[in-house]
């Protein structure tokens, strides 16, 4: 038998006992070294326009995507690309399987009270909200700008089904009228109700409270409105009082009926303020005050706070403080500054930055700096607007404490009480950012109130007009992505000037890079070289 015409690739038997050794992927190796051979082609016939144009690409595409990822950084206050990353591709990966459910991050022996003292985004109704036929509309017709949010104007409509419906409207044809026109969104629609409601019953208070607050286009004609509208709630009023006890559903509706009486007579003394009727503004607040005592959570002091620091009663405006900056009743903007204005005013028409300096702060000085520093901690937002720094929109219906939206709502109100006296603003002015120093970091500890939740950009976002610009604290460091983005930017457009500048240095440059980033040991081989030695060495290991 002619042992020549054997090749040597044909396989031997298996020894028995011993397992066959893998054959090496020389398919494999061919296939990358014509691959490798090829982009090296390629890239050796490439031109400098070429270059140029790669470049510049990178870097338009770099920038467009640096540009959108700032745009919903100021937008949203947070990035795009990490948005994406955490919501979408976290959960392809397994992350949410291996992060902790919510509920145990409170361990079992932690008290429910531990979770009561953690501050949360309450959205509250503004005591000094304007009348949106008489002034949101008027604004509106004037800028074209819609001055509420949807998310502020559905608040509002919750709140008006909550404060003037009941289970007893069944009973009353003009109630059941007004239960479905304070669930209407259209506002002509809402109007038409009332004039519905009002055929069937003429005394239909909340009908009248409609029509004042969204039809009227004056603050004299919404006053009229509301004064037929106290007419008719007081009658009501009292019939509902005789009969309160009879069962659970005239207690209802007792309660129904309270509630547009309060609300009646706390926009009539608004209409009195705003009119130039001061005096008469504080008598129906002190009046209602006495009258509903256990209606406090509506903040009707704050209505009276603000028109007695129009009137400059500074004594009343104490006595009230005195009643209400208490420890166990929740704080505002307006009580917290409205304290640290009549500290101020005790010694802002005397201080000077340069001379307290020199001699230092005298005890009364020492008490405004104070009281302003707890101010600011409350609600750091409010001085920007103050010292306007920052500029000023209506303010919305609803409003988060210690945030943006607090802080429009009482500079909107009492920056002219600020301006009245002399020297508070430059006071403020010194001393407002020394607040800082004292809470480095207030998200997770304060000084003289819980932690800033960090909840309020958030809120603030929703009540506030999207042309308002909302106001951020602690200011957020710029992401990650939009650093990267900006420098990828920056380094292909550099990459794109200099191969428009020096063509032919730059090919040399990016073949050479080409060339090294390859896995070569020996510099001297090529990359055809190194191939062609890979494959005399699985050939010899294979023989």
């Amino acid at each position: 038998m002619n042992l020549g015409c054997l090749s040597q690739d044909t396989p031997s038997h298996p020894v028995p006992g011993l397992a066959a050794a893998p054959r090496p992927p020389v398919l494999l190796v061919k296939a990358l070294f014509l691959f490798l051979l090829t982009v090296t082609v390629f890239l050796s016939t490439l031109t400098p326009k070429f270059y140029f144009a790669l470049t510049v690409t990178s870097s338009f595409i770099s920038g467009l995507i640096f540009v959108f990822e700032w745009w919903h950084f100021r937008k949203y206050g947070t990035s795009f690309i990490e948005q994406v990353s955490v919501s979408h591709l976290r959960p392809l990966i397994g992350g949410a399987e291996n992060s902790p459910p919510a509920a145990a991050s409170f361990s079992a022996g932690e008290s429910e009270a531990s979770r009561q003292n953690m501050p949360e985004c309450k959205v509250w109704r503004n005591p000094l909200n304007l009348f949106r036929g008489a002034e949101y509309s008027r604004y509106m017709w004037v800028t074209g700008k819609e001055p509420l949010t949807y998310y502020d104007m559905n608040l509002s409509a919750q709140d008006h089904q909550n404060f003037f419906t009941c289970d007893t409207d069944a009973l009353r044809p003009s109630d059941t009228v007004m239960q479905k026109a304070w669930r209407e969104r259209n506002p002509q629609a809402r109007i038409k109700a009332a004039y519905q409601a009002l055929e069937l019953n003429n005394d239909c208070a909340t009908a009248y409270v409609l029509l004042a607050e969204e039809e009227a286009t004056t603050i004299v004609d919404a006053e009229k409105y509301f004064k037929q509208a106290l007419k008719a709630g007081e009658m009501i009023y009292r019939k509902s009082q005789n009969c309160h006890s009879q069962s659970p559903q005239h207690e209802a509706q007792l309660r129904r009926d309270t509630n547009v009486l309060v609300y009646v007579k706390r926009r009539l003394a608004m209409c009195a303020r705003k009119l130039g009727r001061i005096r008469e503004a504080v008598k129906m607040m002190r009046d209602l005050m006495k009258e509903f005592p256990l209606l406090s959570m509506l903040n009707i002091h704050e209505n009276l706070l603000e028109a007695l620091l129009e009137l400059q009663a500074y004594a009343d405006v104490q006595a009230v403080l005195a009643k209400y900056d208490d420890i166990s009743l929740p704080k505002s903007a307006a009580i917290c500054y409205t304290a640290a204005l009549l500290k101020a005013r005790a010694v802002s028409e005397r201080f000077s930055p340069e001379t307290a300096s020199k001699r230092g702060l005298s005890t009364a000085e020492i008490n405004a700096v104070e009281a302003i520093h707890r101010a600011v901690e409350f609600n750091p937002h409010v001085p920007k607007y103050l010292l306007e720094m920052k500029s000023l929109v209506l303010p919305p219906e609803h409003i988060l404490k210690r945030g943006d939206s607090e802080a429009v709502a009482y500079a909107f109100f009492h920056l002219q009480h600020w301006k009245r006296i002399e020297g508070a603003l430059n006071l403020l002015h010194c001393t407002w950012e020394g607040t800082f120093r004292m809470i480095p970091y207030p998200l997770e500890k304060g000084h003289l109130f819980y932690p800033y939740p960090s909840c309020t950009e958030t809120a603030d976002r929703e009540l506030l007009p999207t042309f308002h610009e909302v106001s951020v604290y602690p200011q957020k460091e710029l992401p990650f992505f939009i650093h990267f983005t900006a420098g990828l930017c920056s380094f292909s457009a550099m990459l794109a000037l200099l191969t428009h500048q020096f063509p032919e240095l730059m090919v040399v440059f990016a073949k050479a890079v080409s060339i090294v980033s390859w896995p070569i040991k020996s510099p001297e081989l090529s990359m055809k070289s190194f191939i062609l030695a890979l494959l005399v060495k699985i050939e010899g290991e294979r023989r």
